[in-house]
């Protein structure tokens, strides 16, 4: 079996430059079985990995020529299995050229629904050239198959996973750190924390507060006003901008409560992964994969405005028994349930599968179809 992955356009793939989307392809691989099989396609400037073959394109093209690019290393190959990551619209262009190999979309963020009926028969059009469909949570699978319920027999899900001795800390002996770590966005509810946080710091003189804040420069006009609110409680709040991985896990190490307030359905949440494996408690919206990912160890909160937010972290603030309990527990949680080497056996299993079921003409690609309502299918779906 030879699968060919397909990074989107501007990945590189540097362990120290690695966004979330690499670093969960770079975690899933790092535990499969399949790494003699796999060839990772992605942008000149990458490191390439001790694990797996990597095949580059030239940096800074524009999706037509990339995908040309892309197009020709992958006539070279003529891989089985193609994986392609993320960009939806490039992938299906790519897809669209090699009808012959099974073509995969695997997605880390949700799609969301179309604005319209054009959108949505354009949208339609270009998903219907996978042969299945790879979201990072059921909640993410699900949401998909009620929006195009005629693909819903293709989605699969395999929840990210996260490399516990990257993150892992005593939840026994923390600073008392208060932690939003995400993209400085409203979607994200960064606005919400810091109103929330400011009320906790004027109650409570001992404790402070620290912002790992993504993507800085393409969300500063929004988000300055709210940072600079807490501007007042001098160096008790850290301010960390467009913070690389590395400075992430070290300030989530020491916090002893983490927030994820965002206001949309996360596809799954890394940075809830990220606290509990860190040995946090966590305060979560527990929107759309949220809650796959925390299970029942987290403290879940309506988001419509900050005072829940507030209730929560003075809830955990004046409570350390109940904090240290949330945090013990949830990351025993994680450690078993999103341990990388069984969501990579998973994604192991899903391509094994589609490439028997290739080989023995029992329904390849395009001829999937849902036996009943949408709804999202496992591995004993698939394997029928």
């Amino acid at each position: 079996m030879r699968i060919a992955v397909v990074l989107p356009r501007g990945s590189t793939y540097c362990p120290d430059k690695a966004n979330s989307m690499e670093t969960v392809v770079r975690t899933l691989s790092a535990h499969s079985r399949l790494q003699r099989s796999v060839t990772l396609i992605a942008d000149a400037g990458a490191v390439a990995p001790s694990d797996v073959r990597m095949l580059t394109v030239p940096a800074g093209l524009g999706r037509k020529a990339r995908n040309a690019a892309v197009a020709d290393i992958l006539r070279t190959l003529s891989p089985d299995i193609v994986e392609y990551h993320q960009q939806l619209k490039a992938a299906s262009e790519l897809a669209r050229q090699f009808p012959k190999a099974i073509n995969v979309l695997y997605r880390h963020t949700r799609i969301k629904p179309a604005r319209n009926p054009i959108a949505a028969w354009r949208y339609g059009r270009r998903l219907a050239r996978f042969d299945r469909l790879v979201f990072v949570s059921q909640a993410a699978g699900q949401e998909f198959a009620a929006d195009y319920p005629r693909l819903a027999a293709r989605v699969s899900a395999v929840c990210n996973p996260i490399a516990m001795d990257d993150w892992r800390a005593a939840p026994e002996a923390r600073e008392s750190l208060i932690l939003f770590s995400g993209r400085a966005m409203h979607d994200k509810g960064l606005d919400l924390f810091c109103a929330a946080l400011a009320q906790t710091l004027d109650r409570h003189p001992d404790w402070r507060g620290a912002l790992m804040l993504g993507d800085w420069d393409k969300h500063q006009d929004w988000a300055e006003p709210h940072v600079r609110a807490l501007a007042r409680f001098g160096d008790r709040v850290e301010i960390h901008k467009s913070a690389s991985l590395a400075e992430v896990k070290a300030v989530t190490r020491r916090a002893a409560i983490a927030v994820v307030p965002s206001r949309v359905r996360e596809a799954l949440g890394l940075s809830a992964l990220e606290a509990h494996a860190a040995g946090a408690a966590l305060i979560s919206s527990g929107r759309g994969g949220l809650r796959e990912a925390s299970g029942e160890h987290a403290l879940y909160v309506e988001v419509e405005d900050a005072a829940p937010l507030a209730a929560a972290m003075e809830r955990l603030v004046q409570n350390p028994a109940e904090r240290l309990k949330l945090a013990q527990a949830g990351q025993v949680f994680v450690a078993r349930v999103h341990s990388p080497a069984a969501r990579a056996a998973e994604l192991d299993a899903l391509r094994h599968a589609l490439a028997d079921r290739s080989l023995t003409g029992q329904g390849q690609g395009k001829s999937y179809r849902a036996a009943s309502g949408p709804g999202v299918w496992s591995l004993n779906n698939l394997l029928g």
